[in-house]
């Protein structure tokens, strides 16, 4: 691997399907845009979920579309360059495809990594702190294998269609469709800081918070060593971390 590729980038969000074909595109090709500038520069790419606004594997059908982000992902493992996929809360019922078709490695799970002496603690966010007892009562569901069971007997136009309709009634539609996202975060109250913090009161080594799901580009400091990151998203915001082996940075990338 060529000595410049010293870089890590994150990026959340995408929410791929929506608001509609065409707006989803746009989005997809700069998406594809932005890879192919980091690339040169990147030793490893983690898209932090919700890739797309609905995604359900069957066993021998996946929905349609996409296929200028796949093809990039394989294009970039295929040259040395992990890329790593956290499923989000949209984009949970991704099981073997993704890492089957583009050699991408796929995470549910929150994880840590070390880069360059620093320790990341990575996750899609969805569920972590406290509250949201609905959500996580909904997750519980979705994660059920037998419901997943049962869902996969639907007919995948029925299935796919009627993911697709709740998608497009979504919050994350209607934001996508008007173009802009006016939700603001209160830090002390956000549930994801709440969460940092308890987790620094068993691992206070953890340099690093990295999250998605928020929509809201965020960096903050929750004490003299530990950082909060939140990424943002690619429907209003455009933004995206990059960490150069010192320094973690948000940036906005140049629509």
């Amino acid at each position: 691997m060529s000595d410049i590729r010293k870089n890590i980038y994150f990026a959340s969000d995408f929410h791929l399907g929506v608001p509609d074909h065409d707006s989803s595109l746009r989005r997809e090709l700069l998406l594809v845009k932005w890879l192919d500038e980091i690339s040169p520069t990147a030793k490893e790419i983690f898209l932090m979920g919700d890739i797309f606004d609905f995604w359900f594997e069957y066993k021998t059908v996946v929905p349609k579309g996409y296929v200028r982000l796949l093809g990039k992902i394989a294009t970039l493992t295929d040259s040395g360059i992990p890329v790593h996929i956290f499923r989000g809360n949209h984009d949970l019922w991704a099981f073997d495809y993704l890492n089957k078709e583009t050699g991408a490695i796929l995470y549910r799970r929150s994880v840590i990594r070390d880069f360059d002496g620093k320790k990341f603690f990575l996750s899609h966010g969805d569920g972590l702190g406290p509250g949201d007892t609905g959500y996580k009562f909904l997750k519980r569901v979705f994660e059920n294998r037998f419901n997943q069971f049962l869902f996969n007997w639907l007919h995948p136009d029925i299935g796919t269609r009627l993911g697709l309709y709740f998608s497009h009634k979504s919050r994350i539609a209607n934001i996508a469709r008007e173009q802009k996202n006016d939700y603001k975060i209160d830090i002390e109250k956000e549930m994801l800081y709440i969460y940092c913090q308890k987790k620094l009161e068993k691992q206070p080594d953890i340099d690093f918070f990295v999250f998605g799901h928020r929509h809201v580009p965020i960096d903050h400091s929750l004490n003299e060593k530990s950082r909060l990151i939140i990424l943002g998203d690619w429907v209003t915001n455009f933004t995206y971390a990059v960490f150069d082996g010192e320094n973690l940075e948000l940036k906005k990338f140049k629509t």
